[in-house]
This record gives C-alpha cells, sequence and structure tokens, in this order.
C-alpha cells in the first residue's frame, strides 16, 4: 500500500482538512492518510516563528484526528529546528520507511500552481505523486497539465470546493465570533480551553 501524506501549518487545523484526507482516503484507498504539521513553516516570517503556537497546532492535529483510525500525526518536522522544507520532509520519510512507491502528496491547488518556487522542487517531483483538491470557483486544469508535462505528477480529487480559511477562523476567534461547524469539536474545546489565537 502506497504512503499518503498531507503536510500544512493546520493553524488551526478546520472541517475542510478533515474532509479532503477522508475524500483521499475514500478516494484511493490509502491505508493510512498521515498528517504533518509544520514545524516553521518556510513561507512565514522566521522571526515570528511562535513555539507555544507550534505546539498548539500539533496538539490540535492530534485532536482532530484521533478518532479516525486510517489517520495518523507525525512529528517529523519537529525533530529539526529549522525551516520545514517539504522536500527535506519526504527524503527524511523515505530513509525511515524505505516505501517500495513513491509517496503521495496531498496539496491544494493553490499551493500546487506555485510548486516550481519550492525549495528543491526539481527533486521533489521525482520523490512524490501530488493528490490535488481544489481550492477555487471555476476551476481550470489548464495551467497544471502544463506542470504535468513538466514531470509532476499528480491525480485530481474530484471533490466539491469547501470555503473555509485557516486565517479567518483565526480572526473570528479574535472577534469571538461563532466557529461551531467549522473546527472538529475537540479542536474547538481545546482551542476555548488554552485561549489559543486571542491577542
Amino acid at each position: 500500500m502506497s504512503e499518503c501524506v498531507y503536510q500544512g501549518s493546520f493553524n488551526p487545523i478546520h472541517n475542510a482538512h478533515i474532509e479532503v484526507a477522508k475524500y483521499a482516503h475514500e478516494k484511493f484507498r490509502f491505508e493510512k492518510i498521515v498528517f504533518i504539521p509544520a514545524f516553521k513553516p518556510p513561507h512565514k516570517n522566521l522571526k515570528d516563528f511562535d513555539m507555544d503556537n507550534a505546539m498548539h497546532r500539533l496538539n490540535m492535529v492530534e485532536l482532530a484526528v484521533s478518532d479516525y483510525p486510517y489517520f495518523d500525526v507525525s512529528a517529523i518536522e519537529y525533530t529539526r529546528n529549522k525551516p520545514s522544507y517539504t522536500y527535506d520532509t519526504i527524503v527524511q520519510i523515505y530513509d525511515i520507511i524505505k516505501p517500495k512507491e513513491k509517496i503521495n502528496f496531498i496539496i491544494g491547488t493553490d499551493a500546487f500552481i506555485k510548486i516550481e518556487t519550492w525549495h528543491n522542487a526539481e527533486e521533489l517531483k521525482k520523490l512524490v505523486n501530488f493528490i490535488l483538491f481544489v481550492r477555487e470557483n471555476n476551476f481550470d486544469e489548464s495551467p497544471f497539465l502544463k506542470l504535468k508535462q513538466k514531470g509532476y505528477n499528480y491525480d485530481l480529487m474530484n471533490m466539491p470546493f469547501i470555503d473555509i480559511s485557516s486565517s479567518e477562523i483565526r480572526e473570528k476567534i479574535r472577534q469571538n465570533k461563532d466557529i461551531c461547524g467549522i473546527l472538529p469539536v475537540k479542536v474547538a474545546e481545546y482551542i476555548k480551553k488554552n485561549n489559543v489565537y486571542k491577542i
């Protein structure tokens, strides 16, 4: 059974993340989908790195997936005190588990369209098969087909677009607005209990 990973900031993890992973599990019959929270997201300003936030994000992912036997969480990026480049993580996973097939990597179309700007992208594309989920309305696959021609192999999940934004959730929490229905219950309880995202 091929491996499938789902890397992201998960700041916070929300119901759309879970639905994407459930859809991938059902569509591709992955035995396990491993969530990998980014310890130090490279696209963020590292001067603003917040260790408390990093630990909260990991804890929330663990809570969110705890009810799903086919989900798992890896803190692999928390063992490296440097920017969480996907290429480095994938190489480390290969070293640890030595998969027989390419690792599958779940990614949104909004991130994938910028894949050529990623660290060691030319090497990364040799190591993973991308599993795309749509992050926009009126999706046009044409630009992505051009990436496929360049060797960025992918499979497209034809699931409906779910418009949930982690940044909008954080803003709602700061403004004490209702977040019911957009976060896993355990995550919402954790945020309230630990006063996460409050200024």
